[in-house]
């Protein structure tokens, strides 16, 4: 590539033109939005379309001579390849919550020097933390601006699709049911007012969903609570005349998207604010007056919907079986057409997202499909494209011998779901059959753990790990996140990671987390082995309650990557009883190949008797 000309090379350059004009030595680009979204409406992307890197996160910095972007490890191959010839440093980080983009700046400004960003889509906790780290240094801080508005000249509009409500049966619990349950808490904690400006939260707490973020059912709003009524800020045209009704019914007032801070602004003298400092930005929280007391807590929301009622959790079920039955469907037509038809990596996300569009209360899919031949496969946040992408099978035969992942999942209106399956493409090696059951030991270790009712999530980690510890292996992502309910794939507040753990982190009865511990080899190729599961109650004694997992997932996990001498007996009759209870649950929902499919797959590895 020529890097006089590259994509985004030419456009940082007005981006460092604004810059030059508005005495700013530097911009910080996050890859965040006003409510703080982990998938952003296009309008925001300004981190991908300055950069050229399209994963879902990263942190751009940009100075007048030279320009970073910092990437966890789950992104750097990736990122090494999209960056080329930009002129953009890749830095390698070891987490997405890394601050090594503050220390970086530090280091590359001079005493009295500019740093702008945009504080309507800075986190309030970020905030405070850069503004410390670059006040230290003699650094200026200027949030008051957006740096991409003189900039971005082909800058998408909002989303404007319309909002729906979420109906029983799959909402078992009725709005006002959800209002009176935080402004319960909102009590507690003496609060006569409550922001709440994350998407999840609203679309849980309100039973309203939407689609304006891709493969999340959510809806740009921001929500001001009070003890009798509930300010919604939301665009226009978004909420039709007979929903706007029906939520005035239950307290709910729409007003413009734009006039949220003009409301907080205007909270009297002696209110108390209830705002979670880790969900919401600096923009709004600078628009409160000084006069209002601000409690800082959890959003009661992001509690209450982490933990799903016994309805909820029957509807979950439910939505799983009807993946597992797509996941039949499609590899069951994707080992009979495995070379005899050819088949690349974007055939498998067109397949596979066709079959699962198939299913009852299907709606989306949960993100997009990963599906990773070989190399490609050790990417963890990896997507094919049309300019590049790998080919498996051909009519004659297959690629080459290897391993294929594949991470998918969807939105149902019941559930959420995601999972992550390698399935061997010719005979694989005697390392990739070794790396595929480590892995799978660690999935199983996990999933059959019990644990004190409140252990904060993130000590479960080592569990999925000490398999591939102790043979001197690691991988960089975190072992588990939280699911919504037909919400976003990714939802907290628990964490099965490295992450240092909080309080609100414990471990409850229905919350819904993944377990996916991989091991990646780049360049040769990725194993992720990943299952939903749900904390339910396991049996008490004189120390108390203790809880244990639910598996959700139901798909078979392939066997003929395993090397027997490293399953122990314990191990093979966990999978043997996972694999009839997939039998079980799918049978009677699939019919003729897949149902043989199935039959096939899960045969036992340990003797009956």
């Amino acid at each position: 590539m020529d890097t006089r000309t590259s994509p985004a090379r030419l456009r940082l350059e007005p981006l460092r033109a604004a810059m030059s004009a508005n005495g700013i030595d530097a911009v910080l680009l996050p890859s965040s939005d006003p409510h703080l979204s982990e998938y952003l409406p296009a309008h925001w992307q300004g981190r991908r379309w300055f950069s050229g890197f399209t994963g879902s996160m990263a942190t751009l910095v940009v100075l007048a001579e030279r320009a970073a972007l910092f990437a966890d490890s789950r992104y750097w191959v990736q990122a090494d390849s999209e960056l080329t010839g930009s002129g953009i440093e890749l830095v390698k980080i070891s987490t997405g919550a890394s601050s090594a983009h503050v220390d970086w700046l530090v280091a590359h400004l001079a005493t009295g020097q500019t740093v702008a960003t945009d504080g309507a889509v800075l986190g309030l906790a970020a905030a405070l933390q850069l503004g410390d780290a670059l006040g230290a240094a003699g650094l200026h801080l200027k949030t008051d601006a957006d740096p991409l508005a003189d900039a971005w000249a082909e800058r998408p509009a909002l989303p404007a699709a319309k909002v729906y409500e979420h109906r029983a049966p799959h909402a078992p619990l009725a709005r006002r049911a959800k209002l009176a349950q935080v402004r319960a808490a909102m009590a507690e904690r003496g609060a006569s007012h409550h922001l709440i400006s994350t998407l999840d939260d609203l679309a849980w707490l309100l039973n309203l969903r939407g689609a304006d973020v891709n493969y999340n059912p959510v809806f740009l709003a921001h929500a001001l609570l009070s003890m009798s009524g509930v300010l919604l800020f939301v665009g226009a045209g978004k909420v039709d005349a007979s929903l706007a009704e029906t939520l005035a019914a239950d307290g709910v007032a729409l007003r413009p998207y734009d006039d949220a801070r003009a409301a907080l602004a205007a909270l009297p003298a002696g209110s108390r604010l209830l705002i979670d400092p880790r969900r919401v930005t600096l923009g709004l929280r600078e628009a409160v007056p000084q006069a209002v007391k601000v409690v800082e807590a959890i959003n009661p929301s992001t509690l209450a919907k982490s933990r799903k009622s016994a309805s909820e959790a029957a509807f979950i079920r439910e939505a799983m079986a009807h993946d597992g039955a797509a996941m039949c469907a499609f590899y069951a037509w994707f080992e009979q057409a495995l070379g005899r038809e050819p088949i690349t990596e974007l055939t498998i996300d067109e397949r596979l997202s066709a079959e699962r569009a198939k299913q009852p209360g299907y709606v989306s899919l949960s993100f997009p499909v990963i599906a990773g031949f070989n190399a490609n496969g050790a990417m963890p946040h990896y997507r094919a494209t049309q300019a590049s992408h790998a080919v498996i099978s051909h009519a004659s035969g297959v690629a080459a011998d290897g391993l294929l992942l594949i991470d998918s999942g969807a939105q149902y209106l019941g559930g959420t779901t995601d999972i992550t399956r390698v399935w061997p493409i010719g005979t694989p090696t005697a390392e990739m059959k070794r790396d595929y059951t480590l892995v799978l030991k660690g999935t199983i270790a996990l999933s059959r753990a019990r644990f004190p009712r409140g252990t904060p999530s993130p000590m479960l980690d080592a569990i999925a790990r000490a398999p591939l510890w102790a043979q001197s292996l690691d991988y960089g992502h975190g072992t588990g996140h939280g699911v919504g309910y037909f919400l976003n794939v990714h939802e907290g507040p628990q964490s099965i990671s490295k992450v240092v753990a909080t309080p609100e982190m414990a471990m409850e009865p229905g919350m819904v987390t993944s377990i996916e511990p991989g091991l990646y080899r780049p360049g040769r190729h990725g194993v992720r082995i990943e299952n939903l599961v749900m904390n339910v109650a396991a049996p008490d004694d004189e120390f108390g309650e203790f809880l244990q997992f639910e598996t959700l997932t139901l798909c078979p996990i392939d066997t003929r990557c395993i090397e027997r001498s490293l399953l122990d007996a314990t191990e093979a009759r966990w999978l043997d009883t996972y694999h009839a209870t997939v039998r079980e649950r799918l049978s009677p929902l699939v019919s003729g190949a897949a149902r043989a499919w199935l039959e096939e797959r899960t045969q036992a590895l340990m003797p009956r008797g």
